[in-house]
């Protein structure tokens, strides 16, 4: 059989960035302002401080506001959440993204209640949450919009597909299986639980992993032709001692053998989390300014 073809996840973030920046510099021309994101970060986090710097590099490139608001780890939660609050009334600002995780003496569920539902382009906050489960306007978590795109862009129309997704993160796995219902597949939750977990993925047209555990989903799983979404991200020890590499939640070797088509991991699913932040912020804006704007053409 021949091998999967590989969903290149990078190269379609960078023409969704591309999108989202004409379509900032025509915001602009109609608002006289950039469409703004805040950032806040909390700490000294290494992946949160990298994560937060190319956030901003490509905010700033897609023609965007970038506004950072760097804090040191024993903030004050009323500090913080006075903050938040601050950025909600901000006439700049379209778009509030508190970093997780929080340092510990920090509620990250009590931050995300304060910052305002039209401007959390997370979609972390229980408005949100709520306007998702019930086919409402609102914003969805940047990475499964972010698989639904890469979907659709493979697929088309997911009508009438089975779909599985392996795991049940309020980040990933349950708007994950909210947007594959908006779009008409069968949905099927599973994760770490699900008895016969091998024979429930072998029944889907679409398998979603987002379980956390390196390469568990193995080829055999798999329907022949189905397709892989992988959002995995697990760095495990490398061929050279001392060296890491990172590797998804599916077994990437074998899957390419069964699998239709399949994201690798890195350059699947990763890049598509930032452009689809921006995505989210530019939709913000302008419902924000109260002007028309075609978010289907992103």
């Amino acid at each position: 059989m021949a091998q999967a073809y590989i969903i290149d996840g990078k190269a379609f973030a960078e023409g969704l960035r591309a999108r989202v920046g004409t379509a900032s510099v025509g915001f602009e021309a109609r608002t006289g302002r950039k469409p703004g994101l805040a950032v806040v970060l909390v700490g000294e986090d290494p992946a949160s401080q990298v994560y937060v710097r190319n956030k901003g590099k490509q905010t700033l490139a897609a023609g965007m506001a970038s506004f950072e608001h760097k804090l040191p780890a024993e903030t004050s939660e009323e500090d913080l959440l006075a903050l938040v609050r601050e950025l909600n009334e901000d006439p700049r600002v379209d778009g509030i993204l508190v970093q997780l995780p929080l340092p510990a003496h920090m509620n990250e569920q009590k931050v995300i209640a304060t910052i305002n539902p039209d401007k959390d382009v997370d979609g972390f906050h229980v408005v949100n949450v709520g306007r998702l489960a019930t086919g409402l306007p609102g914003f969805v978590p940047c990475t499964p919009l972010g698989c639904v795109m890469l979907l659709k862009d493979k697929l088309g129309s997911l009508s009438g597909l089975d779909a599985v997704v392996i795991g049940r993160s309020n980040i990933v796995g349950k708007p994950m299986a909210q947007l594959l219902i908006a779009e008409s597949c069968t949905v099927t939750v599973a994760h770490s639980r699900t008895k016969d977990l091998p024979e429930v993925v072998r029944r889907a047209d679409i398998v979603v992993a987002a379980v956390g555990r390196p390469e568990m989903v193995k080829g055999h799983w798999l329907k022949p032709g189905a397709t892989v979404i992988d959002v995995g991200i697990n760095r495990v020890p490398g061929a050279e001692e001392g060296k890491t590499k990172l590797v998804g939640d599916v077994d990437f070797a074998s899957a390419a053998e069964v699998a239709g088509a399949i994201t690798p991991v890195p350059g699947g699913v990763g890049p598509m989390t930032i452009a689809v932040l921006l995505r989210n912020t530019l939709v913000a804006a302008h419902r924000n300014a109260g002007l028309e704007f075609d978010e289907g053409a992103l």
